[in-house]
C-alpha cells in the first residue's frame, strides 16, 4: 500500500511540474502566461457569482433560472471546500516544491481542494443541462473554459493535479444537485 501512495505522489508531482512548467519561446511563454493569468479569474468569486447574479437578474427565461442555479451552486459549493481546506491543511506547490514556478501574489490557505475549479464547475453545469439544443455549442466552451482554469491553478504553482480533480467534483456534484432539486419546485 505505502508503494501505492508513492507511486501517485510521485505521478502527480510529475503532472504539476508538467502542466507548470515554461516554455524556451518567449513568445510561448507570454501568450500562454497571459491566457492562463487572465482564465484563472474565471474561477474566483468575483466572476461566477456576479455573471450569475447578473443573469439571474436579467436574462429571459430559461437562462435566468440557470444564473440563479449557478449562483446557489457556487455559493453551496464553497461549503464543503471550507470544511476540507480546514481538515487537510496541504501546502501549496510552490511551498513544498522549489523548483515551481509561482505567480506574483500567491495564496497561503490550503491549496486542498481548488475553489476556483470548484467555482467554475458548479457555475458551468447549470449552462450545460439547460437546454439540450445548445449543447453542442455550449459543450466545447465549458470544456475550453474548465480545463483552463484547472490547468492555470497548477501553471501558476498554486494547486496540485488532485486539488483540481477534487474541486471539478465537488463542483460539479453540487451544480448538478441544485439543478436536479430545482426542477422538484
Amino acid at each position: 500500500m505505502v508503494n501505492v501512495v508513492f507511486w501517485a505522489l510521485t505521478q502527480e508531482q510529475r503532472l504539476l511540474l508538467w502542466a507548470n512548467r515554461r516554455s524556451a519561446h518567449r513568445t510561448v511563454n507570454r501568450l500562454l502566461g497571459g491566457w492562463l493569468g487572465t482564465i484563472t479569474h474565471a474561477g474566483g468569486a468575483t466572476f461566477t457569482l456576479l455573471t450569475a447574479l447578473l443573469c439571474g437578474l436579467s436574462a429571459p427565461g430559461v437562462w435566468g433560472t440557470v444564473g440563479w442555479q449557478a449562483f446557489a451552486a457556487t455559493i453551496i459549493s464553497h461549503i464543503p471546500v471550507a470544511i476540507m481546506k480546514r481538515k487537510f491543511s496541504r501546502l501549496r506547490p510552490y511551498q513544498a516544491l522549489s523548483s515551481v514556478h509561482v505567480c506574483k501574489k500567491p495564496l497561503r490557505d490550503s491549496s486542498f481542494p481548488s475553489g476556483h475549479t470548484t467555482a467554475i464547475f458548479a457555475w458551468l453545469l447549470p449552462w450545460l443541462v439547460a437546454d439540450t439544443a445548445m449543447l453542442p455549442i455550449i459543450l466545447p466552451a465549458a470544456i475550453i473554459l474548465g480545463v483552463s482554469v484547472g490547468w492555470s491553478r497548477m501553471y501558476l504553482g498554486l494547486h496540485y493535479p488532485s486539488d483540481i480533480a477534487a474541486g471539478a467534483v465537488i463542483g460539479s456534484s453540487v451544480s448538478l444537485s441544485v439543478s436536479a432539486a430545482w426542477s422538484l419546485f
